[in-house]
């Protein structure tokens, strides 16, 4: 029996006629909230149908195929069709995640023409954007972050995420991290900081973060980041108007102007023999630190490392990365998330390329793990797995075991829709939720990996004999003194 309903959804994808065929696809669309709940059903379930079975097919609107996953939500909060579901999950992760990216580029759209920026800026709504995430699904896609950094293009936006706390932590988290949108977590802060209007409500905690970016140099096609942190951190330091009376904030600041400023103009004037002197002395303090530090004192191996540090001169580049990288694991062991971050993010800021110093970022993983921040973890992590491979081809190293439990552990925390399990978890205990801030479980804590720098072999092509031989002189006298002052 044929059917006689003018409006029957079956018979209009039946239609041979492409043009009357999307027109009454648009149609039912337009009617979608007026009809029978019955035919409602009917016409979702057979788009999703078609979508999954044909997510390529030209002839069937592009984005009628993606307006069926809203249907998902719907059918999926019900017992009796979230089964369905269940088979097609890694589908519906990503198209959730693709509907998401695409909702924000549409409030790009309006942000970036300067519309509708004081509906955007809704408090609770940028702190939700500033934990979006495109993740690993979408991983060309800046998600969040993107949008609040046209925001802060404008005075209102400006303004606007300058008032949230929340916001400008994440902000400052993803500006220490090795995710590809680092860059515009740095751009952000600085927007933010070269506004007088809202310099002094961010500088307490924008300066935390961006004082171990300092020395950062090149990110992708960006160059001379550090010099431009630097500079607007400085902007009114040095005239002695920058009306701050938190001792902290002076104290960093302070901090910035003795490593960039003052050091740099005494070391223009060190000498090679005066470098090569220093590089002896730290050389031997990082051999008395690592002594300390597999003799199990700990607290002596940071005060040597930090002897070390302060004694070596910037130029010596390779040095300060070991120096800072070993700090950090001596800080892991003590449970100092935040320090260990701190000098991974230094030792990576330095290295070349940036980010690729293998040692600091597994470790820069375990910080951020400890702290509850997986987003970080696993890009720190994954830049470890790569790095770690890349630099051990010839060996056809393995992935360490340590390394693919904690990527295993990493992939469910920020799973696309773990935000909405953790809720559901919740709502069904009866006992109380942990803080965000203890969100692994003791017992899931990574064992830390305590191997520290090989002694760094210096590769000068044009080294002589001659130098080689003043450089074994310098360092036996230089011990010797050492040793002297050390008795005394």
């Amino acid at each position: 029996m044929s059917c006689t309903s003018p409006t029957c959804f079956l018979c209009t994808m039946k239609e041979q006629n492409i043009v009357i065929r999307r027109s009454r696809i648009k149609k039912h669309f337009k009617e979608m909230l007026s009809i029978d709940q019955q035919e409602r059903v009917l016409i979702l379930s057979t788009l999703w149908k078609i979508s999954m079975n044909q997510p390529e097919d030209p002839e069937f609107p592009y984005l009628e195929q993606r307006v069926a996953v809203r249907a998902l939500g719907h059918l999926a909060s019900y017992d009796s069709t979230f089964e369905m579901l269940v088979v097609h999950e890694e589908e519906a992760e990503e198209w959730a995640s693709q509907i998401q990216c695409w909702s924000l580029h549409l409030l790009n759209c309006f942000a970036i023409r300067g519309r509708s920026i004081d509906l955007i800026c809704n408090q609770d709504f940028l702190k939700d954007l500033s934990s979006m995430w495109g993740g690993l699904m979408n991983h060309t896609s800046p998600s969040g972050i993107g949008l609040i950094r046209i925001l802060c293009y404008t005075q209102t936006g400006r303004t606007k995420v300058s008032e949230s706390k929340e916001v400008i932590e994440c902000i400052c988290n993803l500006s220490r991290s090795s995710d590809d949108w680092q860059y515009m977590g740095i751009d952000c802060l600085l927007l933010l900081l070269l506004d007088m209007n809202t310099r002094y409500k961010v500088l307490e905690i924008a300066s935390f973060y961006l004082l171990d970016l300092i020395e950062l140099r090149k990110l992708g096609e960006r160059s001379n980041l550090g010099q431009k942190i630097t500079k607007a951190l400085l902007i009114d330091y040095k005239n002695g108007k920058s009306g701050i009376n938190n001792p902290e904030i002076d104290r960093r600041l302070k901090e910035i102007w003795v490593t960039k400023v003052d050091k740099n103009r005494r070391e223009k004037l060190m000498s090679d023999e005066k470098l090569e002197e220093k590089r002896v002395l730290v050389n031997l303090i990082k051999q008395q630190a690592n002594h300390h530090f597999w003799s199990g004192d700990i607290e002596s191996a940071v005060k040597k490392y930090t002897e070390g540090l302060k004694s070596c001169p910037l130029k010596l580049r390779k040095e300060r990365i070991v120096l800072y990288s070993n700090r950090a694991q001596c800080y892991l062991l003590v449970n100092d998330p935040d320090s260990a971050i701190s000098d991974t993010t230094r030792s990576l800021s330095i290295s070349k390329p940036t980010n690729s110093h293998v040692k600091s970022l597994w470790r820069r993983s375990q910080a951020y793990y400890m702290k509850g921040l997986a987003k970080e973890s696993l890009m720190d992590c994954l830049m470890f797995i790569n790095a770690f491979v890349t630099e051990d081809k010839r060996k056809h190293a393995k992935i360490p075991y340590y390394a693919v439990h904690m990527i295993k552990k990493l992939m469910d925390l920020t799973w696309f829709f773990a935000p909405a399990k953790s809720k559901l978890s919740a709502t069904n205990s009866s006992t109380d939720c942990n803080s965000s801030n203890e969100e692994f479980p003791k017992d899931e804590m990574p064992g830390l990996y305590t191997i520290l720098e090989d002694p760094v072999i210096r590769k000068d092509k044009e080294a002589t004999k001659r130098k080689d031989t003043r450089y074994e002189n310098q360092k036996s006298s230089i011990v010797q003194g050492y040793i002297n002052i050390t008795n005394n």
